[in-house]
Protein backbone atom coordinates (compact mmCIF):
# COMPACT_ATOMS: atom_id res chain seq x y z
CA UNK A 1 0.00 0.00 0.00
CA UNK A 2 2.76 2.33 0.60
CA UNK A 3 4.52 1.59 -2.66
CA UNK A 4 1.27 2.55 -4.45
CA UNK A 5 0.86 5.51 -2.12
CA UNK A 6 -2.32 4.22 -0.30
CA UNK A 7 -0.48 4.33 2.64
CA UNK A 8 1.71 6.96 4.81
CA UNK A 9 4.40 5.09 5.72
CA UNK A 10 5.88 7.77 7.81
CA UNK A 11 3.18 7.72 10.56
CA UNK A 12 4.93 6.91 14.17
CA UNK A 13 4.21 3.81 15.63
CA UNK A 14 4.61 2.13 19.49
CA UNK A 15 7.87 1.18 18.34
CA UNK A 16 9.31 5.11 18.56
CA UNK A 17 9.65 4.28 14.67
CA UNK A 18 7.42 4.61 11.55
CA UNK A 19 5.79 2.47 9.26
CA UNK A 20 8.34 2.50 7.05
CA UNK A 21 11.15 2.29 9.25
CA UNK A 22 9.78 -0.66 10.72
CA UNK A 23 9.67 -2.62 7.23
CA UNK A 24 13.38 -1.67 6.48
CA UNK A 25 14.41 -2.76 9.69
CA UNK A 26 12.32 -6.21 8.77
CA UNK A 27 13.78 -6.10 5.95
CA UNK A 28 10.33 -7.09 4.85
CA UNK A 29 10.53 -8.47 0.91
CA UNK A 30 7.21 -7.66 0.47
CA UNK A 31 4.21 -10.26 -1.55
CA UNK A 32 6.29 -13.06 -2.81
CA UNK A 33 5.92 -14.12 -5.82
CA UNK A 34 2.85 -16.61 -7.19
CA UNK A 35 1.70 -16.25 -3.77
CA UNK A 36 -2.07 -16.13 -3.83
CA UNK A 37 -3.05 -15.56 0.04
CA UNK A 38 -3.07 -11.86 -0.12
CA UNK A 39 -3.65 -10.19 -3.77
CA UNK A 40 -2.26 -7.29 -5.27
CA UNK A 41 -4.09 -4.58 -5.84
CA UNK A 42 -3.72 -5.00 -10.03
CA UNK A 43 -5.13 -8.20 -9.74
CA UNK A 44 -8.11 -8.31 -6.61
CA UNK A 45 -10.67 -10.77 -6.23
CA UNK A 46 -13.17 -8.27 -6.94
CA UNK A 47 -13.14 -4.69 -8.31
CA UNK A 48 -14.75 -3.05 -5.09
CA UNK A 49 -14.84 -4.26 -1.41
CA UNK A 50 -17.96 -5.91 0.13
CA UNK A 51 -18.65 -2.51 2.42
CA UNK A 52 -20.68 0.18 0.52
CA UNK A 53 -21.33 3.42 2.34
CA UNK A 54 -25.35 4.07 0.43
CA UNK A 55 -27.45 7.14 0.36
CA UNK A 56 -30.73 8.00 -0.82
CA UNK A 57 -34.09 9.58 0.69
CA UNK A 58 -34.49 6.55 2.76
CA UNK A 59 -30.50 7.66 4.49
CA UNK A 60 -29.83 11.03 3.52
CA UNK A 61 -27.04 10.65 6.57
CA UNK A 62 -25.70 7.60 5.11
CA UNK A 63 -26.49 3.64 5.43
CA UNK A 64 -24.31 0.77 5.93
CA UNK A 65 -24.30 -1.97 3.48
CA UNK A 66 -22.52 -5.56 3.44
CA UNK A 67 -22.72 -6.65 -0.10
CA UNK A 68 -20.57 -9.70 -1.33
CA UNK A 69 -22.12 -9.68 -4.57
CA UNK A 70 -24.19 -13.43 -4.25
CA UNK A 71 -27.04 -11.85 -3.33
CA UNK A 72 -27.39 -9.45 -6.15
CA UNK A 73 -26.62 -5.54 -6.09
CA UNK A 74 -30.34 -4.42 -6.71
CA UNK A 75 -33.36 -5.35 -4.61
CA UNK A 76 -36.92 -3.55 -5.25
CA UNK A 77 -39.61 -4.75 -2.93
CA UNK A 78 -42.47 -3.64 -0.43
CA UNK A 79 -41.76 -2.78 3.07
CA UNK A 80 -42.84 -4.91 6.10
CA UNK A 81 -42.55 -2.28 8.92
CA UNK A 82 -41.46 -2.63 12.95
CA UNK A 83 -40.92 -0.79 15.75
CA UNK A 84 -38.48 -3.16 17.33
CA UNK A 85 -36.89 -6.39 16.96
CA UNK A 86 -38.85 -8.51 19.34
CA UNK A 87 -42.09 -7.21 17.06
CA UNK A 88 -39.90 -8.47 14.05
CA UNK A 89 -38.81 -11.62 15.29
CA UNK A 90 -42.66 -11.79 16.46
CA UNK A 91 -43.70 -11.08 12.46
CA UNK A 92 -41.52 -13.83 11.35
CA UNK A 93 -42.90 -16.31 13.79
CA UNK A 94 -46.45 -15.15 12.63
CA UNK A 95 -45.35 -15.70 8.80
CA UNK A 96 -46.00 -12.18 8.09
CA UNK A 97 -42.89 -12.03 6.17
CA UNK A 98 -43.35 -13.03 2.59
CA UNK A 99 -40.72 -13.51 -0.57
CA UNK A 100 -39.98 -9.82 -1.87
CA UNK A 101 -40.67 -8.06 1.16
CA UNK A 102 -38.56 -4.93 2.34
CA UNK A 103 -38.06 -6.04 6.19
CA UNK A 104 -37.68 -2.36 7.90
CA UNK A 105 -36.06 -2.77 11.73
CA UNK A 106 -36.39 0.73 13.33
CA UNK A 107 -36.49 2.62 16.33
CA UNK A 108 -33.01 0.81 17.02
CA UNK A 109 -30.84 3.25 16.34
CA UNK A 110 -28.06 5.37 19.07
CA UNK A 111 -31.20 7.04 20.94
CA UNK A 112 -33.70 4.45 19.69
CA UNK A 113 -32.32 1.32 20.85
CA UNK A 114 -30.79 2.84 23.06
CA UNK A 115 -26.85 2.47 22.01
CA UNK A 116 -27.44 0.50 18.45
CA UNK A 117 -28.24 -3.17 18.94
CA UNK A 118 -26.74 -5.58 16.87
CA UNK A 119 -29.27 -7.25 14.59
CA UNK A 120 -27.81 -10.31 14.18
CA UNK A 121 -31.16 -12.65 15.43
CA UNK A 122 -33.08 -11.14 12.50
CA UNK A 123 -30.88 -11.65 9.78
CA UNK A 124 -30.35 -15.47 11.38
CA UNK A 125 -33.79 -16.31 11.50
CA UNK A 126 -34.55 -14.99 7.60
CA UNK A 127 -32.08 -17.13 6.73
CA UNK A 128 -33.32 -19.95 9.02
CA UNK A 129 -37.05 -19.26 7.57
CA UNK A 130 -35.43 -19.63 3.63
CA UNK A 131 -35.87 -16.38 2.89
CA UNK A 132 -32.45 -15.25 2.95
CA UNK A 133 -32.50 -15.05 -0.95
CA UNK A 134 -35.62 -13.32 -0.93
CA UNK A 135 -35.94 -10.26 1.19
CA UNK A 136 -33.31 -7.35 1.95
CA UNK A 137 -33.55 -6.08 5.40
CA UNK A 138 -33.00 -2.17 6.62
CA UNK A 139 -32.20 -1.00 10.34
CA UNK A 140 -31.18 2.41 11.74
CA UNK A 141 -29.75 -0.75 14.20
CA UNK A 142 -25.98 -2.55 13.42
CA UNK A 143 -25.25 -5.82 11.99
CA UNK A 144 -22.22 -7.87 13.01
CA UNK A 145 -19.60 -9.49 10.55
CA UNK A 146 -21.71 -12.62 10.73
CA UNK A 147 -25.06 -11.17 8.90
CA UNK A 148 -26.16 -13.16 5.70
CA UNK A 149 -28.11 -11.70 2.95
CA UNK A 150 -29.10 -7.83 1.56
CA UNK A 151 -29.00 -6.20 4.27
CA UNK A 152 -28.23 -2.69 5.35
CA UNK A 153 -27.92 -0.97 8.99
CA UNK A 154 -26.52 2.52 10.46
CA UNK A 155 -29.42 3.94 8.76
CA UNK A 156 -29.30 8.05 9.59
CA UNK A 157 -31.24 9.79 10.92
CA UNK A 158 -32.46 7.07 12.89
CA UNK A 159 -36.34 7.01 13.74
CA UNK A 160 -36.10 7.96 16.54
CA UNK A 161 -35.18 11.63 15.83
CA UNK A 162 -37.64 11.71 13.37
CA UNK A 163 -35.51 10.67 10.31
CA UNK A 164 -37.24 8.96 6.94
CA UNK A 165 -37.37 5.35 8.09
CA UNK A 166 -39.24 6.49 10.69
CA UNK A 167 -41.74 7.86 7.91
CA UNK A 168 -42.20 4.62 5.60
CA UNK A 169 -45.26 2.62 5.66
CA UNK A 170 -46.21 -0.87 5.76
CA UNK A 171 -46.59 -1.09 0.91
CA UNK A 172 -44.71 1.76 0.19
CA UNK A 173 -42.34 0.99 -2.86
CA UNK A 174 -38.57 0.37 -1.73
CA UNK A 175 -35.82 0.56 -4.43
CA UNK A 176 -32.32 -0.77 -3.49
CA UNK A 177 -29.18 -0.13 -6.04
CA UNK A 178 -26.01 -1.02 -4.31
CA UNK A 179 -24.19 -1.13 -7.53
CA UNK A 180 -20.82 1.14 -7.04
CA UNK A 181 -21.68 4.00 -9.29
CA UNK A 182 -25.57 4.24 -7.62
CA UNK A 183 -25.04 2.82 -3.98
CA UNK A 184 -28.91 4.08 -3.05
CA UNK A 185 -31.88 3.12 -1.05
CA UNK A 186 -34.84 5.13 -1.89
CA UNK A 187 -38.90 4.59 -0.66
CA UNK A 188 -40.82 5.59 -4.51
CA UNK A 189 -43.40 8.37 -3.00
CA UNK A 190 -43.92 11.65 -3.60
CA UNK A 191 -42.73 14.61 -1.63
CA UNK A 192 -46.26 15.66 -0.87
CA UNK A 193 -46.61 12.02 0.81
CA UNK A 194 -43.06 12.49 2.36
CA UNK A 195 -44.30 16.05 3.83
CA UNK A 196 -47.61 14.92 5.35
CA UNK A 197 -46.27 12.14 7.07
CA UNK A 198 -43.35 14.20 8.49
CA UNK A 199 -46.09 17.03 9.79
CA UNK A 200 -48.32 13.72 11.18
CA UNK A 201 -44.97 11.58 12.73
CA UNK A 202 -44.43 12.13 16.77
CA UNK A 203 -41.97 10.59 18.13
CA UNK A 204 -42.56 7.62 20.59
CA UNK A 205 -41.05 7.97 24.57
CA UNK A 206 -37.46 6.68 24.92
CA UNK A 207 -36.86 3.21 25.77
CA UNK A 208 -34.82 4.50 29.20
CA UNK A 209 -36.14 7.33 31.41
CA UNK A 210 -33.06 7.45 33.75
CA UNK A 211 -30.37 6.22 34.64
CA UNK A 212 -26.83 5.44 32.65
CA UNK A 213 -28.98 4.86 29.70
CA UNK A 214 -30.99 7.74 29.59
CA UNK A 215 -27.70 9.47 30.62
CA UNK A 216 -26.11 7.74 27.05
CA UNK A 217 -29.31 8.99 24.89
CA UNK A 218 -28.46 12.62 25.95
CA UNK A 219 -25.17 12.84 24.74
CA UNK A 220 -24.92 10.22 21.98
CA UNK A 221 -24.28 11.59 18.44
CA UNK A 222 -25.57 9.81 15.17
CA UNK A 223 -24.51 6.40 13.58
CA UNK A 224 -22.33 8.40 10.75
CA UNK A 225 -20.45 10.14 13.44
CA UNK A 226 -19.46 7.59 15.18
CA UNK A 227 -21.84 7.31 17.96
CA UNK A 228 -18.94 9.16 20.01
CA UNK A 229 -20.69 9.84 23.62
CA UNK A 230 -17.82 12.65 24.31
CA UNK A 231 -19.11 15.47 21.84
CA UNK A 232 -22.42 17.08 21.77
CA UNK A 233 -25.59 14.88 20.59
CA UNK A 234 -28.31 15.35 18.22
CA UNK A 235 -31.32 16.26 20.56
CA UNK A 236 -32.27 19.61 21.51
CA UNK A 237 -32.57 20.61 25.29
CA UNK A 238 -36.21 20.42 24.78
CA UNK A 239 -36.25 17.09 24.03
CA UNK A 240 -33.98 15.93 26.47
CA UNK A 241 -36.44 18.08 29.46
CA UNK A 242 -39.29 16.29 27.58
CA UNK A 243 -38.04 12.94 27.87
CA UNK A 244 -36.83 13.06 31.62
CA UNK A 245 -39.22 11.86 34.26
CA UNK A 246 -40.31 14.08 37.31
CA UNK A 247 -38.85 12.80 40.66
CA UNK A 248 -41.31 13.66 43.57
CA UNK A 249 -39.04 15.83 45.00
CA UNK A 250 -39.08 17.97 41.72
CA UNK A 251 -43.40 17.78 41.30
CA UNK A 252 -43.37 18.46 44.93
CA UNK A 253 -40.90 21.52 44.09
CA UNK A 254 -42.87 22.66 40.63
CA UNK A 255 -46.15 22.28 42.70
CA UNK A 256 -44.80 24.98 45.34
CA UNK A 257 -43.49 27.01 43.13
CA UNK A 258 -46.34 27.12 41.23
CA UNK A 259 -48.29 28.00 44.83
CA UNK A 260 -45.86 31.23 45.08
CA UNK A 261 -46.21 32.59 42.12
CA UNK A 262 -50.35 31.97 42.52
CA UNK A 263 -49.63 34.08 45.76
CA UNK A 264 -47.19 36.78 43.99
CA UNK A 265 -49.79 37.40 41.31
CA UNK A 266 -52.56 37.88 44.35
CA UNK A 267 -50.41 40.47 46.15
CA UNK A 268 -49.26 41.74 43.13
CA UNK A 269 -53.03 42.79 42.65
CA UNK A 270 -53.76 43.72 46.12
CA UNK A 271 -51.46 46.08 46.11
CA UNK A 272 -51.98 47.47 42.71
CA UNK A 273 -56.04 47.76 44.00
CA UNK A 274 -54.84 50.02 46.97
CA UNK A 275 -53.01 52.06 45.16
CA UNK A 276 -55.28 53.57 43.16
CA UNK A 277 -57.83 53.53 45.76
CA UNK A 278 -55.08 55.72 47.72
CA UNK A 279 -54.65 57.82 44.33
CA UNK A 280 -58.43 58.48 44.52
Amino acid sequence: MMDNDMFDGDQMTVTGKTWRQNLEDMKHPGLTPGQEIIRPLNNPIKPTGHLLMMYGNLCPGGGVAKITGKEGETFTGTARVYNSEPLMMEGLKNKEIKAGDVVIIRYEGPTGGPGLPEMLTPTSAIMGAGLGDDVALLTDGRFSGGTHGFCIGHITPEAQVGGPIALVQNGDPIRIDAQNDKRTIDVLISDEEWEKRRQEWTPPPYRASAGTLFKYIQCVATATEGCVTDEIGTATPEQIAKAAPKTPALAELENKIAELEAKLVAVSGAVANVTTTATH
